[in-house]
């Protein structure tokens, strides 16, 4: 995982915010996404998000032991929406929730573009939205059109 968590904390201000991990393939892709839905999401509270991206040796893949770690780092007890890239990111979180003490308790994958997905549910989350809002959110993403 990258050392990317970005956010206030429960002891910083008392709130249960949802967190949010970006699983990404790409280390850099899951740092960047990180960067952009943060910055778009202003100032003020942030929700804790964190990045976890690559095979965990520097390569293209994902990492359930990552996974784990990102999770882990952005619970802070209202729930933790876990948005992927690609397939066998799907599959890896899958299987972590499958196995049931890998994650911290209510976490959700979330079905949505990964960027636009991103910025809904940190954007959601930081506004201090309940886990089922901020997934809501950011499966809404699908719907935006560009043209």
């Amino acid at each position: 995982m990258s050392d990317l968590v970005n956010g206030s904390t429960a002891e910083d201000d008392g709130a249960k915010l949802v967190g949010v991990v970006l699983v990404s393939h790409s280390a850099a892709v899951a740092a960047s996404v990180v960067e952009l839905a943060t910055g778009l999401a202003g100032g003020g509270t942030l929700a804790p998000v964190a990045a976890a991206g690559g095979d965990g040796e520097g390569g293209l893949g994902t990492s359930s032991e990552l996974i784990s770690a990102a999770a882990t780092a952005v619970d802070r007890g209202a729930g933790v929406a876990v948005l992927t890239d690609l397939g066998s990111a799907v599959l890896t979180v899958k299987a972590l929730l499958a196995e049931g003490d890998e994650l911290p308790p209510d976490t959700r994958l979330v079905d949505a573009p990964f960027v636009e997905g991103a910025v809904a549910a940190v954007v959601t989350a930081s506004a201090g939205a309940d886990l089922a809002a901020v997934e809501a959110a950011a499966a809404e993403a699908y719907t935006y059109r560009k043209v």
